[in-house]
């Protein structure tokens, strides 16, 4: 299939969050997710929580969303977010949010399996909440009044070979993230596997404009070839899209995101 701007969306967060990740990044991010998305030309937002930013109620975020195509809020935010843990989550918020903004069409969990040191060593859960409790979001979103909702999920590179299928087979909409920019020579290897253990998934890759894994800018040559690849399988059918994060970097000067940028001027609306 042709990639079209519908099939991009955004990794939407708060403006600063980033930088008070240890990252290493430069400058001063100012740009919310809105004006991140429309500043890289893209209609759809994964909006999700970091730090416990925003906390309930969502409103005011979505209000500022609600001329993108599809927005898909986190039930379950980025590791940092200590409110998700236990088995808590915003689902109520989402849900009711969704009530709210026809455009509102899931559910994402973030950051939700462990490190691979934690995994190989036992010393943490399989994932930030027990399987009833992620059947229980499943069923409700699936269940919402007037319309279906799909739970998303993130996927790491480092985490394919994790016992998880059962989460996997629970989610409706898998994101492949390549956390190290050093493992970018590996794209296509894994994300061979990553179709191969996601049949019959919608599934997006994950783009990341800076490597976080590595606290370090990366290449264009870098940005390029995930770009072409993730094109690529787009095309050949096993990808459905991408997922760009993401506005907390989009105003901060990087060689990265203007490379994007203007790639993205080239794909029909």
């Amino acid at each position: 299939m042709k990639l079209k701007r519908d099939n991009l969306w955004i990794w939407g967060q708060h403006p600063g969050c980033h930088h008070a990740g240890g990252y290493k990044l430069p400058g001063e991010n100012r740009m919310d997710s809105a004006e991140g998305a429309r500043y890289l030309g893209i209609p759809n937002c994964c909006r999700v929580v970091m730090q416990d930013k925003p906390a309930p109620p969502f409103d005011a975020e979505s209000e500022k969303l609600k001329g993108f195509k599809q927005v898909v809020w986190s039930s379950v935010g980025a590791g940092s977010t200590t409110r998700h843990r236990t088995n808590q989550s915003d689902l109520e918020e989402v849900l009711r949010q969704a009530g709210k903004y026809d455009n509102v069409t899931g559910a994402v969990l973030d950051d939700f399996f462990p490190s691979a040191e934690d995994f190989e060593t036992n010393t943490g859960d399989r994932a930030r909440h027990t399987i009833d409790s992620i059947r229980s979001m499943r069923d409700r979103l699936h269940g919402f009044p007037g319309r279906k909702l799909d739970l998303w999920l993130v996927w790491y590179d480092y985490q394919l070979d994790f016992n998880v299928e059962d989460y996997v087979d629970l989610c409706d909409v898998i994101t492949f993230w390549t956390w190290e920019g050093s493992q970018l020579s590996k794209l296509d290897e894994n994300i061979e596997k990553f179709v191969r253990k996601t049949p019959g998934k919608r599934r997006l890759a994950g783009c990341y404009m800076w490597n976080y894994g590595e606290t370090k800018p990366l290449s264009n040559e870098q940005m390029q070839n995930q770009l072409d690849r993730y094109q690529y399988w787009i095309e050949k059918g096993d990808l459905e899209g991408i997922v760009f994060c993401s506005n907390c970097i989009a105003d901060i000067g990087l060689e990265a995101v203007e490379l994007t940028r203007q790639w993205i001027s080239k794909i029909p609306e």
